[in-house]
């Protein structure tokens, strides 16, 4: 078997190509993908090769862990039938070629266990199911508290926004400093750090993964308040610790999402609560790929790009 593929064979060398996959198991389905998304957090660190060294990494590789497509073969215990529609994030099934994330192709295999059964109404909303769940972990959970200041309007910004005010908590501030990221928010304010005079803060959700930032959330929170990293660092992180000793500083770092911020995730797009589809500004079919990836990678007003597969 073989797929076509988005293949990262070196840094900012990406192009559209052929991999072998692996034959499934009895417990795996073959999924055609319809669509897949490329994140500027992490895969973007693999194409301009400023990732740090990661369990699984080296090139060549396959992009992706958001990807959307169809059942077209399912193992006799999959649990799964030909026809239905999944998320699945990302596939280690190809030959050589690292699948470290592995969404970003025509076809993939995957433990039945991995997927989610998903509405084919979503459509490429679909794949960026992984993204919302992230912002889930982050916020849900036993000790832990919404944010009532976000910074940056990103995916990731809106997606805490959006779950923030589904929660039924008061509607958080986020900072931008982007004027092509301003515009979007929908119940909630959007201001430039400059403009924003509280220090008082007690729940600070950085999703701009810059970490020179940190003395500066610290000397906005109030006594006690907590800083959540919920994007991505390659440098060291360091602060000042005179200030956050005087405050009484709280740093929290959240990863990626667990099943049962799928689940939640996913019903609450389901039940029409969590909105997706508006995220995606940008489109490319996926004999574009190395222009969809420069673009949501420079561009900033490129909030989230879809490739489509339909035509591969």
């Amino acid at each position: 078997m073989e797929s076509k593929a988005v293949i990262l064979s070196a840094p900012k060398q990406l192009a559209l190509g052929h991999v072998g996959i692996t034959p499934p198991a009895a417990d795996d389905i073959v999924v055609a993908v319809r669509h897949s998304g490329i994140s500027t957090g992490t895969e973007k660190l693999f194409w301009s090769g400023d990732m740090p060294p990661f369990p699984g990494m080296g090139y060549p590789l396959i992009p992706g862990y958001e990807a959307a497509g169809e059942v077209i073969e399912a193992g006799a215990d999959s649990g799964f039938r030909v026809g239905e529609h999944v998320f699945v994030p990302g596939a280690s099934c190809y030959e050589g070629a690292h699948g470290l994330f592995g969404a970003a192709a025509e076809t993939l295999v995957t433990k039945a266990a991995r997927a989610t059964r998903i509405d084919r109404g979503l459509g490429a909303a679909g794949a960026l199911l992984a993204l919302a769940a992230t912002a889930r972990h982050a916020m849900a959970g036993p000790g832990k508290a919404v944010p009532d200041l976000i910074v940056g309007h990103g995916v990731l910004g809106r997606l805490l926004a959006r779950l923030t005010i589904a929660a039924g908590a008061p509607a958080p501030t986020v900072w931008e400093i982007d004027p092509a990221r301003m515009d979007g928010a929908d119940g909630y304010a959007v201001v430039t750090p400059d403009t924003d005079e509280r220090h008082d803060y007690m729940s600070i959700y950085d999703a701009s993964g810059q970490g020179d930032l940190l003395n500066d959330l610290i000397g906005r929170i109030g006594k006690g308040g907590e800083i959540v990293l919920a994007g991505f660092y390659t440098a060291p992180l360091q602060f000042a610790f005179p200030p956050a000793f005087m405050k009484e500083a709280r740093l929290r770092i959240s990863a990626e999402w667990a099943a049962d911020d799928m689940i939640a995730t996913k019903a609450l797009v389901e039940a029409g609560v969590l909105e997706l589809a508006d995220l995606i500004t940008h489109r490319q079919p996926a004999a574009a790929a190395a222009k969809a990836y420069e673009t949501a990678f420079t561009d900033p007003a490129c909030l989230k790009m879809i490739l489509n597969w339909g035509a591969a």
